[in-house]
C-alpha cells in the first residue's frame, strides 16, 4: 500500500491508523533516508497504540520500550556497526515477544530481521515540497 502525506500531522496519522491494525508480535521495518520521517512515523504508531509516552529516536540507547496494552519496542540500529551488536540489546526477546517491534534503519539488520516482518518504506519528494512523502508498505523487504 502507498501513502502520500504532506505534513508530519499526516504521516503521524497514517502510521496511527496503520498501527491499529497491527497485531502482537509484529516486527515493522522503516527505512528511508536521514530526515525522512522514521521517527515521525513512530510517533503516530505509538499514537495509535494509545500510548502515552512521549516517543524519542532511540539513536543512542538503540532501543527505547513504551508501556501499554500493547508494549511497544523501538529500535534504531542506525549506529550498530555489525549484526553479532544487536545480541547485546537482548532483541530476540522483544522480535518475538507479545509486544511490537518497530526498528528504524532495519535494512542495517535485515539478517536477523523476522521473515514475516513489514517494511515500511518513507522517502521524500522535494519537488513536491519540504513536507511531502510518499510512504510504501510492504510484506517484503524494500
Amino acid at each position: 500500500m502507498v501513502y502520500y502525506s504532506r505534513s508530519a500531522e499526516e504521516t503521524m496519522k497514517t502510521a496511527a491508523d496503520f498501527a491499529r491494525g497491527c497485531p502482537r508480535g509484529s516486527v515493522i521495518c522503516l527505512t528511508g533516508g536521514l530526515g525522512a520521517g522514521k521517527t515521525v512515523f513512530a510517533k503516530g504508531f505509538a499514537r495509535g497504540l494509545s500510548l502515552k509516552d512521549g516517543v524519542t529516536s532511540p539513536t543512542f540507547s538503540i532501543v527505547n520500550v513504551y508501556g501499554g496494552e500493547i508494549p511497544l519496542y523501538h529500535f534504531d540500529v542506525y549506529r550498530i556497526k555489525n549484526v553479532s551488536e544487536m545480541e547485546d540489546t537482548g532483541y530476540e526477546e522483544y522480535f518475538y515477544g507479545d509486544g511490537i517491534c518497530l526498528v528504524e534503519w532495519a535494512e542495517l539488520a535485515a539478517e536477523i530481521i523476522p521473515q514475516n516482518a513489514v517494511w515500511v518504506k518513507i522517502e521524500k519528494d522535494p519537488a513536491k515540497g519540504d513536507d511531502y512523502r510518499i510512504i510504501n508498505i510492504n510484506s517484503e523487504e524494500i
